[in-house]
């Protein structure tokens, strides 16, 4: 019933997204057609962040259109928030789990991450109650394997998925019993499934990135009357303004999310009595300071990039309060829980009713696609005209992609901001700026071929004769197309192959050979070896276990 009830928040949640089509969301960006590639898996020499969720797209639009692929992965987050969610509520009876369900699936969290594209952390983000089951129990006779198991969506959706999931299931296995035997297996399945992105990331000639001028640009903001800390509190505070669901966090909404929140807190703290209450709200604890450090101490949090830059994993706050959704969804449940066993009456169902209800009453603009603003459209036909011309070209070389910067605002997507699509619909390595730029704040730009390139088309001279050094053989305008666009004047004696209004297309003739330096494929296919390698082996265990694949955390323990 739980997932039927996940299923139904999608369709409701997706709405005009289920149109053929494609929805282009700022990082959610899906291709028709997509294929393997050097970048599928991280070898370019890019941060490796859509490894190796891009491969899990591309293997599925093998025997599925790649359209249907989003629709499936996007509806597969709310099935399996709520329903792991529910599985995770110490009771037997349907309301308590239904409430918890619907909460985790439908919040402010999960609406700011849905608009900001970041599905594939949102695939961890949904199973994260299922680690926590498994975590409580990974030293166990088999809790190694259901570990893996329970962690498969956050190894799907990549590095983001894998922290949130890692911070939660480290901190319940710490806090449980045998906690040495817990915390190895815990650091093995995590370490092995990270493997497809960890190692082609570290092996990358420019290391591990990390800018410490995005701390003030990532750090949580309020979108609540309560501040930033507030708004975090209440699952919201996304760092970017313009994923906010329209009407959220005026004062009567943000003040009734509140009450919800803060009961639900209560009732986790005063009657949740499970192996892994502790190790839940130690992990929401731990997320809400990480969440809440680029708002509250940024200086603090410079000062750690700028010793090691890995830390600038915590830039992006916000996504680190996941197991505090965790922990006020099963709260919950055990407030429902806790009431209606005691009153049998009109008054314990209608609050049953209200709290499965009130989630998408207090948030109803996330539903219809977020307003309308998750909307299926197709590319243009001149985008296929473009593949087909490349592809059918023997030359090697690469595509850059003008005009000089990371995202778009497509006219055929209507102006909707989206990650520039290029570099997964051509067939080629393509680069783009991946410089960001937020207000009048600019990230650098990660890609070692980008960053050689920016000087080149920045100094607004001739471009042809550099980029044809630089081994570029195609470049693509998919914006500002028009003939009286300057750049088009600076790339004289490239031959202009295509020329549309929603694209543009030039070859270089001759372009020297250039390679991008990325890990070598070895390393990939190592460690694409080792993790299938042992998803088979977590699947290899006897029939009478193989319903714990999604495991409830506990064999059910009444609330008192």
């Amino acid at each position: 019933m739980a997932a039927f009830t996940g299923l139904v928040l999608g369709l409701l949640a997706i709405g005009p997204g289920l149109a053929p089509g494609f929805v282009l969301s700022f990082d959610m960006v899906f291709v028709p057609d997509p294929a393997f590639s050097k970048m599928t898996f991280g070898l370019t020499g890019t941060v490796p962040r859509h490894v190796p969720s891009d491969a899990f797209v591309t293997a599925l639009a093998t025997v599925v259109p790649a359209h249907a692929v989003q629709k499936l992965v996007l509806l597969s987050i709310f099935v399996m928030a709520c329903a792991s969610a529910a599985s995770l509520v110490p009771s037997e009876r349907l309301a308590p789990r239904l409430a918890a369900g619907v909460l985790y699936a439908w919040n402010p969290f999960v609406a700011e991450r849905l608009l900001l594209g970041h599905w594939a952390f949102l695939l961890g983000y949904a199973a994260l109650p299922w680690v926590v089951g498994a975590a409580s129990r990974v030293a166990e006779p088999g809790g190694g394997k259901r570990l893996v198991r329970a962690l498969l969506p956050a190894a799907i959706g990549g590095f983001a998925a894998i922290m949130i999931s890692a911070l939660t299931a480290l901190v319940v296995a710490a806090a449980g019993r045998e906690r040495g035997r817990a915390l190895g297996r815990t650091v093995a399945a995590l370490v092995v499934l990270s493997l497809p992105w960890l190692v082609t990331g570290w092996l990358r000639p420019s290391g591990i990135p990390g800018d410490a001028a995005g701390v003030a640009a990532f750090a949580a903001r309020a979108d609540t009357p309560f501040g930033a800390l507030g708004s975090l509190l209440l699952l919201g505070g996304a760092w970017n303004r313009e994923t906010v669901p329209a009407g959220y966090g005026a004062p009567i909404t943000a003040f009734a999310w509140l009450l919800v929140v803060v009961a639900a807190v209560f009732a986790y703290g005063r009657w949740c009595r499970t192996a892994w209450t502790r190790g839940v709200a130690l992990a929401a604890g731990i997320g809400f300071v990480l969440a809440a450090s680029g708002a509250v101490v940024p200086g603090l949090l410079r000062w750690a990039i700028g010793l090691w830059t890995g830390f600038a994993m915590l830039r992006d706050g916000q996504q680190y309060v996941a197991p505090l959704a965790v922990l006020v969804a099963v709260g919950s449940g055990v407030l429902v829980e806790r009431f209606t066993r005691r009153r049998a009456d009109t008054a314990g169902v209608a609050l049953a009713i209200f709290a499965i209800l009130a989630p998408v009453v207090l948030l109803p603009s996330l539903a219809w696609g977020a307003a309308g603003r998750l909307k299926a459209v197709d590319y243009p036909a001149e985008w296929a005209a473009a593949r087909k011309i490349i592809a059918a070209d023997g030359v090697p070389g690469d595509v850059l992609v003008l005009p000089w910067a990371t995202y778009r605002s497509y006219s055929w997507n209507g102006g909707r901001t989206s990650l520039d699509a290029l570099p997964r619909y051509l067939g080629r390595r393509v680069i783009i700026s991946d410089a960001v730029m937020i207000g009048s704040l600019t990230i650098r730009a990660e890609d070692p071929r980008a960053r050689r390139l920016d000087e080149v088309v920045r100094s607004g001279g001739p471009l042809t004769a550099g980029l044809r050094a630089a081994g570029i053989r195609y470049v693509a305008l998919d914006a500002e197309t028009s003939a009286a666009n300057p750049v088009r004047g600076r790339l004289a004696g490239a031959e202009p192959v295509l020329d549309r209004p929603d694209l543009v297309l030039y070859r270089i003739e001759g372009p020297a050979k250039a390679e991008d330096g990325g890990a070598p494929v070895w390393s990939a296919v190592l460690a694409w070896s080792i993790v299938i390698s042992v998803i088979l082996w977590s699947f290899f265990v006897p029939a009478s276990t193989l319903t714990t694949y999604f495991p409830r955390s506990i064999r059910r323990r009444r609330t008192s």
